[in-house]
């Protein structure tokens, strides 16, 4: 990890997405890290999901899809860190959070 960032108000980086009651809402992911090889990997953290969660990860796994085939120089991902898997297998390296918290990717 090169560096990281909290992401908050004044940061602003946010995205709209459709929550549980078919309403437009903003999601503010937890954390911004830009990695050694220049990779940008946003993560999101939870202590407890709620119904609103899958949405905002589908909207953060369509925002990097969008990102990555708009500017493919510097490639973006994502990583939803959550509570229970954190406790039950606490990753040691930034490289473990990618490899272990993977429940979002792929889904369409």
């Amino acid at each position: 990890m090169a560096a990281y960032a909290k992401n908050y108000l004044a940061v602003h980086f946010t995205l709209d997405y459709v929550n549980a009651d078919g309403d437009i809402s903003n999601y503010y992911p937890d954390f911004i890290v830009r990695l050694s090889d220049g990779r940008v990997v946003i993560v999101e953290t939870k202590g407890r999901e709620d119904l609103d969660v899958p949405l905002k990860m589908e909207r953060l796994r369509q925002w990097c899809e969008d990102v990555n085939t708009a500017r493919p120089a510097v490639p973006f991902d994502f990583a939803y860190v959550d509570d229970e898997g954190y406790r039950k297998y606490p990753p040691k390296t930034f490289a473990d959070v990618l490899a272990a918290f993977t429940e979002y990717k792929g889904k369409s």
